[in-house]
């Protein structure tokens, strides 16, 4: 009988919001795959979680894949986690899930810990729909995916370094416009949490004079479109003073 991988996030600053759920089931896995063990060890510490751990990260996943969906196939159940947040979610563990749904072994995600749902909410941009870009090229295909995101009509969402947030938020606000609106959250949900509302502009010289740090999320107002004109259909049977004379029984 197969085993079953359970994707679980853990917190992405308040140890208080870890779930009982997520705590019982590193509690019952036979393995945790962690993205740095140093990390995770703080957590599992914190709730007296004493599974097994081994390390699972961008540089070794390819490598690591092939054992682990044996120990699945075999009939364990291996819990994954991430430094922070919810696995995939521009962290380790889309190669092993999308392997797992070939191979037919059955994935649980835990609903937890994302950095960008608050950020999105706090931000006061429309929610109802939005893209989610992650961290932006570092070099190549920076430029097209900038000029991308000047057309995108949704709200986007961007994950960035403290050291690169003023130049990547010089670089909107050069593409799309200084005075697009826009939200730049930190530390969410920890003791420092900040956010901060204002045009592409006002946040460059915000961030140019108060030296960002911490995890960052950049929130982006969509571009606006332009209303559609409405139509009159009966314009042409409208006389000079605007009055109504159509016919009914007119044909066109």
């Amino acid at each position: 009988m197969a085993g079953k991988l359970y994707i679980v996030p853990t917190p992405v600053g308040n140890l208080e919001d870890m779930t009982p759920r997520a705590v019982s089931v590193l509690q019952k896995a036979h393995l945790i795959l962690a993205e740095d063990t140093r990390t995770s060890s703080v957590v599992m510490k914190h709730f007296g979680i004493e599974t097994p751990m081994r390390s699972h990260h961008k540089f070794n996943e390819h490598e690591t894949l092939p054992g682990i969906i044996s120990m699945l196939e075999a009939g364990d159940i291996i819990a994954l986690v991430s430094d922070a947040g919810t696995p995939a979610i521009s962290d380790p563990g889309f190669l092993l899930s999308r392997e797992c749904r070939r191979k037919g072994i059955e994935v649980e995600t835990l609903p937890g810990a994302t950095a960008f749902v608050p950020a999105l909410v706090n931000s006061g941009l429309p929610c109802e729909r939005f893209v989610f870009e992650g961290f932006l090229p570092q070099k190549k295909g920076r430029a097209t995916r900038l000029n991308e995101l000047k057309e995108q009509p949704r709200t986007m969402i961007i994950y960035e370094s403290p050291m690169r947030l003023v130049k990547t938020l010089a670089q909107l606000a050069e593409t799309l416009g200084n005075d697009r609106e826009a939200s730049v959250v930190r530390e969410i949900s920890k003791m420092h949490n900040t956010t901060h509302n204002g045009t592409l502009a006002e946040l460059v010289e915000y961030f140019t004079a108060n030296t960002p740090r911490g995890e960052i999320v950049i929130v982006l107002a969509g571009k606006e479109t332009q209303p559609t004109a409405k139509v009159d259909k009966y314009a042409r049977f409208k006389n000079k003073n605007n009055i109504n004379i159509y016919n009914e029984n007119e044909q066109d």
